[in-house]
């Protein structure tokens, strides 16, 4: 396993304060931080081959997070993406994942849930060279989950409110409510985006057909 000083964090944050922020809060753990203010001076120096992860800011002037994660893709830099965003709506959550996003954190962001997120992503590297996968762990969360806790799931991941389940379902919305928190629990996601990637993940949902 690397070390922690051989482990990199890209920041890439058009917000000067946040950047400082987030690089202060990475380097008091001993990894090292390298902070970019847009997507293009990121990309030109970018190495693939360091045990890295990225945080991407999604919204910044000229080019935008989900365009940086595409041109990544498109440059072959193969690194975990973990965005950050003060908008965290559906769409642009399915899109980030579906693009092969590790996380999705919204802001203000919780420091030990961001420094969580880092460290599995930098795990996940190591993982995926060495060829384990996570699947049969989320097909198991999965398989533990009642058909009604599954018919609260899917519309909850595809964008319905709560209401509007209840409604699709002819429940109460307090009967959705106490769903949502037990298939929370169940798949342990502290986050509706967590959800959305376990679920594309698995192939349950198609992301073109959410809202």
């Amino acid at each position: 396993m690397p070390t922690a000083a051989e482990q990199l964090v890209y920041v890439v944050d058009d917000d000067q304060g946040m950047l400082d922020s987030t690089v202060w809060l990475l380097e008091s753990v001993g990894l090292k931080a390298v902070p970019f203010t847009n997507g293009r001076d990121f990309l030109d120096a970018c190495d693939a081959s360091r045990n890295a992860c990225v945080l991407l800011d999604v919204r910044m002037p000229g080019m935008g997070g989900l365009n940086v994660q595409e041109e990544m893709r498109a440059r072959g830099l193969d690194l975990p993406v973990i965005f950050v965003s003060g908008h965290a709506d559906v769409p642009i959550v399915v899109r980030a994942f579906k693009a092969g996003a590790h996380d999705f954190i919204e802001k203000p962001y919780n420091e030990q849930l961001l420094l969580d997120s880092v460290q599995q992503a930098l795990s996940r590297i190591d993982a995926r060279r060495s060829g384990s996968s996570g699947h049969a762990e989320l097909q198991a969360r999965l398989d533990s989950l009642t058909p009604r806790e599954r018919d609260v799931l899917l519309p909850l991941v595809r964008g319905y409110t709560n209401r509007e389940v209840a409604e699709q379902l002819q429940i109460s919305v307090k009967t959705v409510d106490l769903y949502r928190a037990r298939v929370m629990k169940r798949m342990q996601a502290e986050r509706l985006p967590d959800l959305v990637g376990m679920l594309i993940a698995a192939g349950l949902v198609d992301p073109l057909k959410l809202r």
